[in-house]
């Protein structure tokens, strides 16, 4: 047979008080005029007997269970967006709450199923995560049900974090005014097209309306706006062969993500070019391969971690206020701009 599970009241027993005591004592109630001697031996009576509080119980009685819903397409088996996750998950422990991790793979049978999921074990929130910043088409959520979303935008939810991608699209640009690389500069990855279509991203577009604004600013030269539809490296390899093959005076490389990146460094090793002596990089992202490219990669980071605290940090505040939550995107600063 299974051990008897042992409740409050045994603890109360063991420790010589009352119920309600070594419940305010457990509780970490402020103002329970109980001496210390009294809250030790109650403290010492739950470690004896490995006392575990009655979550469900307690969660009836104060109408929160202290766990949080957190469902998304792909954010935990993907290593691109895994830190949104990781910041959630650190921001939950240290707030005293668990979290109900709920993947769909962008299907509309899973996501409904996962929502009610979450919504039958009475979470205290829920935050939708997505991947890739985009929009998502969220059902109406009873009434009272808290909720934030995280890489992603709603019309029918107001409160989301994204990271700031205007400023980190201005960022990039000025690292190579910085340097006063003024003319030269191909920008490899931004597709018009595909900005138009089904997966239209919120990101790539403010990032591209901060380069362009930034741009414009410093007076530099852009050279070539090259399309590329896949941010993978082979990409990256193909597009920036073709840039160095029409522009062969190119001076600078800005790459949409740091893959492009990636292939983007082949190619112009491949052509002989050193980098940064002959063509500087600049990228986005802060990929875990960036700092192992020789020269290191500079890159302005995607701040999925902090946006992951940020998010939950506003699903369990009381006067969170609605609209967008904007993480500034950090630049990391390596070897391939010319100094």
């Amino acid at each position: 047979m299974a051990p008897k599970r042992v409740t409050l009241a045994d603890v109360a027993k063991l420790a010589g008080l009352s119920t309600t005591a070594a419940s305010m004592i457990l509780n970490g109630r402020p103002d329970t005029r109980l001496s210390k001697e009294a809250h030790e031996r109650v403290l010492a009576a739950a470690a004896e007997l490995n006392y575990r509080p009655n979550v469900a119980a307690r969660g009836l009685r104060t109408q929160k269970t202290r766990t949080i819903g957190f469902i998304s397409d792909r954010v935990a088996t993907t290593r691109f967006a895994s830190g949104l996750i990781e910041g959630a998950l650190a921001a939950a422990r240290a707030a005293d709450h668990v979290m109900l991790v709920l993947e769909t793979g962008g299907e509309a049978k899973l996501e409904a199923s996962a929502l009610e999921a979450v919504l039958d074990r009475q979470v205290d929130g829920i935050i939708f995560a997505s991947m890739r910043a985009r929009e998502l088409h969220i059902p109406e959520l009873p009434a009272g049900t808290r909720s934030v979303l995280l890489n992603a935008t709603s019309q029918r939810h107001a409160v989301s974090v994204l990271s700031d991608e205007y400023t980190g699209g201005r960022t990039a640009v000025e690292v190579l005014a910085r340097h006063k690389i003024a003319d030269g500069v191909a920008v490899l990855g931004y597709s018009e097209e595909a900005e138009r279509g089904l997966f239209r991203s919120v990101a790539v577009n403010r990032r591209v309306a901060g380069i362009k604004d930034a741009v414009a600013e410093h007076g530099i030269d852009v050279t070539a706006w090259e399309s590329v539809w896949l941010w993978e490296a082979d990409t990256g390899y193909v597009a920036a062969k073709k840039i160095l093959r029409r522009h062969p005076d190119i001076r600078a490389l800005l790459c949409m993500n740091d893959r492009l990146a990636f292939g983007a460094y082949q190619a112009l090793q491949e052509k002989g070019l050193r980098i940064p002596d002959d063509v500087s990089l600049v990228s986005f992202d802060n990929d875990e391969l960036a700092s192992y490219l020789r020269p290191g990669l500079t890159t302005v980071a995607l701040p999925h971690e902090q946006m992951g605290r940020d998010a939950v940090s506003l699903l369990l505040s009381d006067d969170a206020a609605s609209g967008e939550r904007l993480v500034p995107m950090p630049l990391i600063e390596r070897s391939s701009v010319i100094g």
